[in-house]
This record gives C-alpha cells, sequence and structure tokens, in this order.
C-alpha cells in the first residue's frame, strides 16, 4: 500500500495536462490563451480554433477526472486522514484525488499555472462517483444552453444542480450509495464555479457575456481568419 499522497501528487500532475494549450500549440501553432477569452479551457478552445479542437480538449479534460477519481484513487493506501468514519472511505479517496486533479487543471504546473475552470474535469470525477446524478445534471446544462445561449450560466446552472440533486435522491428518494461527502464536495464546487465564474456573472448583469449564436458545428475564428 502507498500514502494517500501519492494518489493526490498523481492526480494533480494528471489534472495539470495543459489539454487546450497543447491541442492549440500542436496542431494550430496557436496559443489559445492570447485570443477569445484568454481562458485556456474548452469553451474558448471552440470559440478561438473550432469544434474538432474543442471536443477534443473536452475529452482530454473529461478523461482527466476519470482517470484521477477512477484508476488512480483505486490504488490501495495506507496514511488515510482521520475523521473520515463517518463517511465512506472509497468515495472520500476518490473525491479527494478528484479534487487534486481539478486543481491540476485550474493551476497546471506544466502551464505556469494558466488553467481552465475546471468544469469539464469535474464532470468526469463526478461521473465516476454518481452517474445518474450526472445525466440529470448534463440535462439541465444542456436545456439551459439551448434556452439561454449562454454556456457560463449553463455551466453554474449545472454546477448547482449537483448537490441539489444528490441531497434530493438521498434524503427524499432514500438512494443507497450516496455518501454525504458527495453533498459536501458538490455545495463546495458549486461555489467555486460561482467564484471562477465571477467575471462572467459580471457580464452576464451587464449583458455583455457572449453567447452562443447557432449549434452548427464551429470554425473557430482561425477558421475565419480572424487571428
Amino acid at each position: 500500500m502507498i500514502s494517500i499522497t501519492i494518489i493526490l501528487a498523481l492526480s494533480y500532475l494528471v489534472g495539470s495536462t495543459p489539454g487546450s494549450v497543447w491541442v492549440g500549440r500542436s496542431l494550430y501553432g496557436v496559443d489559445v490563451r492570447k485570443h477569445g477569452s484568454h481562458n485556456a479551457g474548452a469553451t474558448n478552445v471552440f470559440r478561438v480554433l473550432g469544434w474538432k479542437a474543442g471536443l477534443l480538449t473536452s475529452l482530454i479534460d473529461v478523461g482527466k477526472g476519470l482517470l484521477a477519481a477512477g484508476v488512480i484513487a483505486s490504488i490501495r493506501v495506507d496514511g488515510l486522514p482521520s475523521g473520515y468514519a463517518f463517511w465512506q472511505v472509497e468515495s472520500v479517496v476518490r473525491l479527494m484525488a478528484g479534487i487534486a486533479t481539478i486543481v491540476g487543471h485550474m493551476f497546471p504546473i506544466w502551464a505556469r499555472f494558466r488553467g481552465g475552470k475546471g468544469v469539464n474535469t469535474a464532470a468526469g470525477v463526478l461521473f465516476v462517483l454518481t452517474p445518474i446524478t450526472m445525466w440529470i445534471v448534463f440535462g439541465v446544462f444542456a436545456a439551459v444552453l439551448l434556452l439561454s445561449r449562454y454556456v457560463s450560466l449553463a455551466s453554474m446552472s449545472a454546477a448547482f444542480t449537483f448537490p441539489a440533486t444528490v441531497a434530493i435522491r438521498k434524503f427524499v428518494f432514500d438512494i443507497e450509495g450516496l455518501d454525504t461527502s458527495l453533498l459536501l464536495f458538490g455545495v463546495i464546487f458549486a461555489m467555486g464555479i460561482a467564484v471562477a465564474h465571477r467575471s462572467n456573472i459580471r457580464r452576464l448583469l451587464d449583458g455583455t457575456e457572449n453567447r452562443v449564436r447557432h449549434f452548427r458545428l464551429a470554425r473557430g475564428m482561425r477558421g475565419r481568419g480572424e487571428l
């Protein structure tokens, strides 16, 4: 068995893989952090480089969460911090690995600590822990995006839907297997997403936030000769 510190370190390094930066530079010769919203996230990649690069970046980001919570966290460990006896140890370890991955995505050591906002990576983590809840969350995301055409609003709505759905499924419908640690993480995660989107919130209130104009496959700014 190994220390939980090893799992957290490995998860952070996996999260630090800057998919958007690597995809942009290796396939297009473009640093997405210098264009669009200047954010190293999948949404900006869609906007700047088009749907192919955006989809590849999204898959990488979600995959980081799946790898950390689904594979790295499954390694048997010793030295688990005390105080978690009232929670499921497996869920706690997976959440800790997931959080380390999300932190790595937001502050990647390989990209001068300039990363994305962690939504896709968090989705990968939570799909491992409670897939049914996440399908509900994905439905909310899609509905809000279709109705409002704001990716930021859809992301924040989905983030707050997660803890609400966990609470309803656990305490109203008495669904087994939903650990209380998921609810706590969901609340903290939703608050963190709101903080990460504070500039988007200001633009939403000012009416200057970028909308998705249509849902056809995007060519990106590069495809329109805007870079």
